[in-house]
């Protein structure tokens, strides 16, 4: 896959984290994924169709997402609960969409379904293709979270 069209998953999620819940995120080396358990304890994934086929994913520590949606609501969240599953699953649309904007900048027009959202340590993402998928871990000063991209040429 070509890293050209990654950088723009990079790009929306550190702006919708710093415009949405004012939490700076920094991206880490890019890596090729070789199973699929998630890397944190709450995922949003999203399937992609047009030009190319294909899944996003993000997938948040739990540190991590209690901060970034206690920010987003200007209040403490303590648990893993509904309102922090809605808040991934909006994020996640986020990212996506305005990554697709930037996508559709390169040429790839791409149409997104509706986010799903896993909870629970060690779950699984399954993304349908038989292509690499590009993981990006990010750090935020609350913990961690990481990205992850497959397309089918």
């Amino acid at each position: 896959m070509d890293i050209k069209y990654v950088n723009p998953f990079i790009n929306a999620t550190i702006n919708v984290l710093e415009t949405m819940a004012f939490t700076r995120a920094e991206a880490g080396k890019p890596y090729v994924k070789k199973d699929h358990v998630a890397p944190g304890d709450v995922s949003g994934v999203i399937g992609l169709t047009g030009d190319v086929s294909g899944t996003i994913s993000v997938s948040f520590a739990e540190k991590s997402i209690l901060s970034i949606v206690s920010n987003m609501f200007g209040e403490e969240m303590k648990e893993l609960n509904e309102e922090i599953q809605d808040a991934v699953g909006e994020i996640t649309n986020m990212i996506s969409g305005q990554a697709r904007q930037e996508l559709e900048n390169l040429g790839r027009s791409l149409q997104a379904a509706i986010p799903t959202v896993i909870m629970g340590k060690n779950h699984s993402i399954t993304h349908v293709t038989s292509y690499p998928i590009i993981a990006i871990p990010f750090s935020t000063a609350n913990g961690g979270f990481t990205i992850e991209v497959c397309f089918e040429q």
